[in-house]
C-alpha cells in the first residue's frame, strides 16, 4: 500500500451477519451472492461467509466463479448467467453449477461432461429464463433421461420487492404457473428470493433456498412503518390492488464491514479570495488551511451532492474544490497533521446518500486500484489487485 489508501473490511462482522441471518430465517440453503468482487469487499471474504453459515455461493460470470473457486475448493458455486457451451468442460472441472436459461440454450449443450444445473424461470422480469411451461417440462423430462446432467435447482428473480405494488405477487403467481407441469418437490434446491424477498415477505413454503446478497454485507432494509395519513394510504393501496402483506421492520442486527480510508498527503495555506480545485469552483471566504488526500473518483470516491465531508481524528471536515480523479481537497484546521488518517466513509448508507446513489453502486464502484485490508480478529491481511 504505497499511497496509504485502502478499503478496510472487517471479516468478523461479515461472519456475525451471516449467523444473525440464520438465526432469524430458516432455510436449508443459504446461497451467498459474491458477484462483483463480493459487492466490492473482495473474494477474500468467502471464508468468512462460509464460517458464518453460507453453504452455497453464486456469482455472475465464469470468470467470477473461477476467481471465487480459488478461495475454496469444495463449496458449490452457481453461475447466474448462462455460460457459452464451449466452456462447459471448465465448469465440470471446477465444480461450477450452470444456469439453463431457455430451451435453445439447452439444445446447444453437448453431452459428455458431468454437470450440475439450475433452471432459471422468467416470472415477469423479462431478462433470463423459461416463460413457457411446456418447454420447461420438455427440458426437465429430457434431463431426467440423461446421465451427464444433474438438475439440482430451479430459481427465479422477482422484479420488485412488492412492498407497494402488485408485481411481486404476480411474479410468484407466474412462477407457480410456469412450473405447474413439473414436480418441484423432486428438485433438490428451489430458490426464488433474494435479500429483500427474505426480509419483506413470509417464507415461500416450497422454497428451501434463499440468495443472500446485500444483506450479508450489513444492509437489512429496515424502514419506518408509516403512521397517520400515510398508514391509511398504504392500507387503502394494499386493499385496492390486493397486495400481499409485507414487513418493513425485522429482527436482524447487522453491521456494515466496509470503510474507505486514506491519509493527509499534503497541507497548505490558502488566502482569502483564492480559488481551489478544477474550474476554480471554490473560493476561500477567509484564510484557510487545506489538506490533500490521495484518493478520487478513479478509486470509487464519487462526486456527489453538497455537504460532503471527510473524517479525521473523529472530526468531520468539509470537502472543497470538488473531487478529482486521484485527489480530494479538504478544509482542515491546525490540529490536522500530514499522514493523519482520513476516513472517506465508514457508513456506506450515509455515504451513498451524500453521493446520490444506492449502496450497491457505491460498494461496486471502489476500483481495484484500491487495495483491500482484511481484519480477522487481531490479524490484518492486505490484498493488492
Amino acid at each position: 500500500m504505497f499511497r496509504n489508501t485502502a478499503a478496510l473490511v472487517d471479516c468478523d462482522i461479515l461472519t456475525d451477519n451471516i449467523r444473525n441471518i440464520r438465526e432469524n430465517y430458516e432455510y436449508e440453503y443459504y446461497i451467498g451472492v459474491v458477484k462483483a468482487n463480493a459487492y466490492g469487499h473482495g473474494d477474500y471474504v468467502v471464508g468468512s461467509l462460509i464460517r458464518g453459515g453460507v453453504n452455497y455461493l453464486a456469482a455472475s460470470s465464469l470468470e467470477e466463479c473461477l476467481s471465487v473457486r480459488k478461495r475454496n475448493s469444495d463449496i458449490p458455486i452457481l453461475c447466474l448467467e448462462p455460460i457459452n457451451v464451449e466452456y462447459l468442460d471448465i465448469c465440470a472441472e471446477n465444480n461450477i453449477t450452470i444456469t439453463i436459461p431457455d430451451i435453445d440454450y439447452y439444445r446447444e449443450m453437448r453431452g459428455g461432461v458431468a454437470l450440475k444445473a439450475h433452471i432459471k424461470i422468467d416470472c415477469g422480469m423479462n431478462r433470463l429464463g423459461f416463460k413457457d411451461k411446456h418447454e420447461l417440462k420438455k427440458v426437465v423430462d429430457d434431463i431426467g433421461d440423461r446421465g451427464d446432467l444433474q438438475l439440482e435447482g430451479i430459481y427465479t428473480h422477482f422484479a420488485t420487492s412488492g412492498i407497494q405494488d402488485k408485481h411481486w405477487d404476480n411474479n410468484l403467481k407466474n412462477f407457480c404457473e410456469i412450473t405447474s407441469l413439473i414436480e418441484l418437490t423432486k428438485i433438490p434446491i428451489v430458490h426464488l428470493g433474494r435479500s429483500l424477498t427474505m426480509v419483506n415477505h413470509d417464507k415461500i413454503p416450497f422454497a428451501n433456498g434463499i440468495r443472500i446478497g446485500i444483506v450479508m454485507y450489513g444492509f437489512d432494509n429496515k424502514m419506518q412503518e408509516p403512521t397517520g395519513l400515510r398508514a391509511l394510504k398504504k392500507k387503502l393501496l394494499l386493499k385496492k390492488y390486493n397486495i400481499s402483506q409485507t414487513r418493513l421492520t425485522n429482527s436482524l442486527h447487522l453491521k456494515t464491514a466496509f470503510s474507505l480510508r486514506s491519509e493527509i498527503m499534503s497541507i497548505k495555506r490558502v488566502n482569502k479570495g483564492e480559488r481551489i480545485g478544477y474550474g476554480a469552483e471554490y473560493e476561500a471566504k477567509d484564510n484557510i488551511l487545506i489538506g490533500v488526500v490521495p484518493v478520487g473518483f478513479a478509486d470509487g470516491f464519487l462526486p456527489g451532492n453538497n455537504g460532503r465531508y471527510v473524517k479525521i481524528n473523529q472530526k468531520r471536515y468539509e470537502i472543497v474544490g470538488g473531487i478529482g480523479m486521484d485527489m480530494t481537497i479538504v478544509k482542515i484546521d491546525e490540529s490536522v497533521k500530514v499522514h493523519d488518517t482520513a476516513i472517506l466513509y465508514d457508513d456506506i448508507r450515509e455515504a451513498a446518500a451524500y453521493m446520490g446513489i444506492n449502496s450497491y453502486r457505491l460498494l461496486t464502484s471502489v476500483t481495484n486500484r484500491v487495495p483491500r485490508i482484511y481484519k480477522e480478529g487481531d490479524k490484518f491481511t492486505e490484498i493488492k489487485y
